[in-house]
């Protein structure tokens, strides 16, 4: 078993690597009254084109096909839903994907091990049918027009298309309306069987856990046998953006935008970059910046920009959103502070106020068992462990963000994308 901690702010993961590949994880918790377990699938939205191996035949799956493989795991060859058993037994569960992997989740105070029971039985045992999955394509048909009706969701998808060429990043993750209608049951068990094995799979646990004795309950929990994992096949991507501005008009009353750089997601020093970043978002159009309460005070932004940095192994966008009725004002103020501080440099008193807000956040996160143990969950499908944040974090000088703000917000690499009313 390896023992990872950081002295600094008092944490420790336990994790363990079993024969099968499976990589156990445990962060504990003494004072947790809530106890926290995520399994982990290193398959996502963006893993639709892969090798078969034992039998190397290719695969193109329709979009959306991770989602509705999620969707469709809760239901058991008994008759019942598993949220439904998990729900009766008072426990607080869901699953999500994202673009590099999707997640089954459970939080409880009592009954754990009984959760963990369901939550591994699911899990480790499909069961699709034509029935089924022709049913399921209605439900997810309903919500796909749900999200297609929300501004803040098209004007982000827009974005991504606006960003990226090729990367699967710019499609929807539960696919489209259409798409969905060619997924079958041999898909999903095509699906399962090549990426739901051992070696890409993780569960971390949070909470009031002794490890060495929670690892031993869940080994006795899994059944799953190892085999050899399907190969992704990776797309092409340009490193310039895709278009320069995408726009779009719906039943709103307000306008919103997303202000969006590409990154090169293959560059070094990923953890570093990602600190600089939240830094210089911090000081151009946090809540405490001379631009946005300029912005507020105006009138010309009507509540606190949500500025974010998304990256994993495959693409990486600064994004900057938020809500305006003269789009074109905040994004000439935008430029022009992200110019000056360019040229002036970033003031030192300034810098170290917004470094300290960022550790501040992060550290934060700690204190919650389900937002460690997505934290953890995120970071290990970017082969990061997060305890390294607190070390490197020590390093990020002003002088480096000021590199990273001069290669990473260029103009050039900048698209626009904006949702207005009709």
């Amino acid at each position: 078993m390896q023992i990872i901690e950081n002295d600094l702010i008092k944490e420790k993961v336990y994790i363990e690597k079993l024969e099968s590949g499976i990589t156990l994880m445990c962060i504990p918790k003494e004072k947790a009254i809530k106890k926290y377990a995520i399994c982990g699938i290193g398959f996502g939205a963006n893993d639709n084109h892969f090798i078969i191996p034992n039998e190397n035949r290719e695969v193109q799956n329709p979009n959306g096909v991770a989602h509705f493989l999620e969707h469709k795991l809760f239901e058991q060859e008994n008759g019942k839903n598993s949220l439904d058993v998990l729900s009766s037994l008072g426990i607080d569960a869901n699953a999500y994907t994202t673009n590099d992997h999707t997640a089954y989740l459970f939080e409880c105070t009592d009954n754990f091990y009984k959760g963990l029971d369901e939550l591994l039985n699911y899990v480790q045992n499909p069961y699709f049918t034509d029935e089924n999955i022709e049913k399921e394509k209605g439900i997810i048909s309903q919500e796909i027009n749900m999200y297609d009706d929300e501004s803040e969701w098209k004007v982000y998808l827009n974005a991504m298309k606006a960003l990226y060429k090729n990367n699967p990043v710019r499609i929807d993750i539960a696919g489209s309306v259409e798409s969905i209608q060619k997924i079958a049951k041999e898909t999903l068990y095509d699906t399962y069987n090549n990426f739901y094995v051992p070696s890409n799979m993780v569960i971390v646990v949070t909470g009031n856990f002794k490890p060495e004795e929670l690892f031993e309950e869940i080994k006795k929990r899994l059944t799953i046998e190892n085999k050899i994992q399907g190969k992704k096949i990776e797309v092409e991507e340009p490193t310039q953006i895709n278009e320069k501005q995408i726009n779009e008009k719906m039943d709103i009353s307000i306008p919103s935008f997303i202000f969006a750089f590409k990154v090169n997601p293959k560059e070094k020093e990923k953890i570093k970059r990602s600190i600089a970043i939240e830094v210089l978002l911090e000081l151009i159009i946090g809540a405490s910046s001379e631009l946005f309460e300029e912005l507020y005070n105006n009138g010309e932004i009507f509540e606190e920009a949500v500025s974010t940095f998304e990256w994993s192994k495959e693409y990486a966008h600064i994004l900057i959103e938020g809500k305006s009725n003269d789009i074109n004002q905040v994004e000439e103020k935008l430029l022009k502070k992200i110019r000056e501080l360019k040229e002036n440099g970033i003031n030192e008193n300034e810098f170290e106020r917004a470094k300290r807000k960022i550790y501040g956040n992060y550290v934060r996160e700690f204190n919650e068992v389900s937002q460690v143990s997505q934290l953890f969950i995120s970071n290990y499908f970017r082969q990061i462990n997060p305890l390294e944040y607190v070390e490197i974090y020590k390093i990020v000088s002003k002088e480096y963000t000021e590199s990273v703000l001069k290669d990473y917000f260029k103009e050039e690499n900048m698209i626009k994308s904006t949702i207005e009313p009709y």
